[in-house]
């Protein structure tokens, strides 16, 4: 049986520089992200589309999105697993090609660094990203591919 989440977000612009959307260089970009009970998201377009560079954009978070869904499957695995964990950072890139009618994402590379408490932990610490990759809810929303290229150490 399955089960249904709902999420809601709000989105508002905030980029009205007076004359609204009356030309293209008329208006900022400028929105934020929020849902019931956390702090906004101060977004943007990227900056190629005229967009704020100190602003998230969405393609950002996008990719944050899938970076952070894998972690969470995978530190779940790990400690269900008897994989002890110590750092996991994820320095991720996203590719997107821009068409004449819009553009999508091409791929997206994860590339987590891990550290594990034992050596021994290694192999497994590193065969539990393909368990990760296949329950991730975001990677299996998306329609480009997602690859890993994991790393693991073991704490000195």
């Amino acid at each position: 049986m399955s089960k249904l989440h709902t999420y809601t977000t709000t989105v508002t612009w905030s980029g009205n520089l007076g004359t609204g959307t009356s030309g293209y260089r008329s208006y900022e970009r400028a929105h934020e992200v929020t849902a019931e009970g956390r702090p906004a998201i101060a977004g943007s377009s990227d900056p190629a589309f005229r967009g704020d560079p100190a602003r998230w954009n969405p393609e950002q978070l996008l990719l944050a999105s899938v970076s952070q869904c894998h972690m969470l499957w995978y530190l779940h695995f790990c400690a269900v697993e008897g994989v002890v964990v110590t750092s996991y950072l994820d320095r991720a890139e996203g590719t997107m090609a821009e068409t004449a009618t819009g553009g999508h994402f091409t791929e997206a590379v994860l590339r987590p660094r891990i550290e594990v408490a034992e050596a021994g932990m290694t192999g497994r610490a590193l065969a539990l990203h393909e368990r990760a990759h296949r329950s991730c809810f975001i990677a299996n929303s998306v329609n480009f591919p997602v690859r890993h290229e994991p790393t693991v150490s073991v704490r000195p």
